[in-house]
């Protein structure tokens, strides 16, 4: 085949460490653009982006010739630093160290664009642990209790 062509969706679930309420309203507002913006220079395309005070949660198609953990390293490096230089009482939030990254079907994108956008009301009724919990056991992801929070 002459051509190289992909179309795979990815959620990714990350937080900040210690699971830190730092991401106010204001602040998540500009970091939403700022993500898109980052996830398009290397051409993955975001198709949500939404959160908590304590967690981001991002839809994009993966770009064709990158991986996932060289997009979450990109993400993570740069809106770090952003947060640091656009919050002065940021500078010392951290993400935590891993992350969870789900491929959606196109038939699911609905329902995980929805799902993204209601995360303020979704994290009033439950708790971040148990939500990413919920998540890894939905995709079937084997896990050690011991080693998912940072």
């Amino acid at each position: 085949m002459p051509q190289s062509l992909s179309n795979i969706l990815v959620h990714l679930v990350f937080s900040a460490k210690d699971r830190v309420p730092s991401l106010d309203s204001s602040l998540r507002a500009r970091l939403g653009p700022y993500l898109s913006a980052t996830l398009r220079n290397i051409g993955c395309p975001l198709l949500q982006v939404g959160g908590a005070t304590d967690r981001v949660h991002l839809l994009f198609r993966l770009a064709r010739t990158t991986t996932v953990a060289d997009v979450v390293e990109v993400v993570k490096t740069s809106s770090s630093k952003w947060i640091k230089r656009n919050r002065r009482d940021l500078v010392s939030h951290r993400w935590q160290k891993g992350y969870g990254a789900f491929s959606i079907s196109e038939a699911e994108a609905g329902r995980v664009v929805t799902y993204i956008k209601n995360q303020e009301a979704h994290h009033r009724v439950i708790r971040y642990e148990d939500e990413y919990e919920d998540l890894l056991e939905r995709y079937d992801v084997e896990y050690d209790e011991r080693y998912v929070w940072d």
